[in-house]
């Protein structure tokens, strides 16, 4: 009995070492899960969700279709072609002879003004053409010849004759529109034909200072411009013409947000005048000016942090007449803003000379407007030189120790432009003298392409000096 009590002790001993043994070491172990709150931070997450100026037009209830539909057939592909001479043997290469032969040099867009074919586009799309072709929308091909250019403004007119009343654009007022507010480029991107875009005004007034002394006011857009689209078609929602497309901004040459259009209301007024009277009339006020920043805020003693300041007034031009003096701050001209320089000239771009406009100052802490009338800026390229000469002011003249003569405004070329030749004083062309523009401009016209050119100056250091160019 003893015996058998001894068995059943170990017996459940051993099988309470093996149960522990098991629980200890084989059983699998629960998971349990608990739940942790997250650390609190305060930057708030956002969500990134790719977006396209389409879809968020079409989202917002705006249609383009109709101003598509109005513009698309007015806007033309132009081709530019040059001759070249390509020798069709070796005897021909050696007498320095050769084939002529047609070949297109360029292209870009045009938009079509008038029902009976006169087109605008961009004076860089035509420049140096021996022929221009336009096909319209229809597939038509016409040949077009230059009515006039304005190569500062990048703008030229074209005309084709057609058998038929054209589609066109009419133009819409510029100044009016908005930043924000959508817009089309219309245009042949890529020799792609009717190509339309769609995007927003980003800025207005935008000055790309791409020529020596020549600032222009652009209106900026993010509607994709790419090569091809040039002198093409800016229009707002209702179909009007507010722009001409001109140039990107692009390291890589194509489209990457941000293109620019000449104002149309300065494309209009170039148009008129190249019909009317053949060149450009451009108006000015008569001041020197300089924007506002700190150096001539403490120079002027001017408060505003927008504005032109008056740095000087011409003698004889209609700043003078009207009253204004130097310091002034320019604020407004017709009720149009002047935050800067290139508000100033844009606006001044659309008027001509002998127009009043009002121009409302910022003299002493007071307000006041005064009615200016503009006068002709008298200018003249010699492009042979590569210089252009305007009239110059009795200031000028007193200062350079002579009473006659014209003055150099900017130069034309890279190379010219190394000797810093602006404000220097010409006295005599081929020995003749020169009391004005309109002097310059006869003896100009009575020359041949190839004859030498003699110039007489007054230099910097007041010496008169003759150069003659070849």
């Amino acid at each position: 009995m003893k015996r058998f009590l001894s068995l059943l002790v170990v017996a459940f001993l051993a099988g309470a070492i093996t149960l522990g043994a098991y629980k200890l070491f084989l059983e699998p172990k629960p998971v349990v899960i608990t739940e942790s709150k997250p650390a609190t931070t305060s930057v708030q997450p956002t969500n990134y969700k790719v977006t396209n100026t389409m879809s968020t037009a079409a989202a917002s209830g705006i249609d383009f279709s109709d101003a598509a539909e109005k513009t698309v057939n007015a806007v033309v592909h132009v081709k530019q072609y040059g001759l070249t001479r390509r020798p069709r043997n070796l005897m021909e290469y050696l007498r320095n002879g050769g084939a002529v032969e047609k070949q297109i040099q360029g292209a870009g867009s045009g938009v079509i003004i008038t029902a009976d074919g006169y087109i605008v586009t961009n004076n860089h799309v035509i420049e140096g053409a021996t022929e221009l072709e336009v096909t319209l929308n229809n597939n038509k091909t016409y040949n077009a010849k230059i009515v006039g250019t304005a190569p500062q403004s990048d703008i030229a007119l074209l005309k084709i004759e057609a058998d038929e009343h054209l589609s066109y654009i009419p133009f819409g007022d510029s100044n009016s529109a908005k930043i924000g507010e959508w817009v089309l480029a219309v245009g042949n991107p890529f020799n792609l034909t009717s190509t339309v875009t769609a995007g927003i005004i980003s800025a207005k007034s935008r000055d790309l200072n791409e020529y020596d002394g020549n600032y222009q006011s652009f209106i900026q857009t993010d509607a994709a411009v790419n090569p091809g689209n040039s002198g093409g078609a800016l229009v707002n929602v209702r179909g009007e013409l507010i722009g001409i497309n001109t140039a990107i901004t692009s390291m890589t040459g194509s489209y990457i947000g941000y293109s620019f259009a000449v104002p149309s209301n300065s494309a209009k007024k170039i148009i008129d005048d190249i019909i009317e009277y053949g060149d450009v009339q451009k108006a000015i006020i008569g001041v020197t000016t300089t924007e506002i920043n700190q150096a001539s805020q403490k120079e002027f003693g001017v408060n505003d942090s927008q504005g032109v300041i008056i740095a000087g007034i011409e003698s004889d031009s209609g700043a003078e007449q009207a009253g204004l003096k130097k310091g002034d701050v320019i604020k407004q001209i017709d009720g149009v803003k002047i935050r800067k320089f290139a508000d100033l000239s844009g606006y001044l771009s659309s008027k001509s000379p002998n127009d009043i406009v009002n121009v409302k100052i910022i003299r002493d802490g007071s307000l006041m407007t005064l009615p200016v009338k503009l006068k002709k800026y008298e200018r003249y390229e010699i492009q042979a030189v590569g210089i252009e000469v305007v009239n110059p002011s009795k200031e000028d003249l007193r200062r350079n120790g002579v009473n006659y003569g014209v003055k150099i405004s900017r130069t034309l070329t890279p190379r010219m432009a190394r000797y810093n030749l602006e404000g220097i004083i010409i006295t005599e062309i081929d020995n003749i003298k020169v009391t004005d523009v309109e002097a310059v401009k006869r003896i100009m016209a009575q020359k041949s392409p190839n004859e030498d050119i003699s110039i007489s100056l007054i230099d910097r250091n007041g010496e008169k000096r003759e150069f003659v160019f070849q």
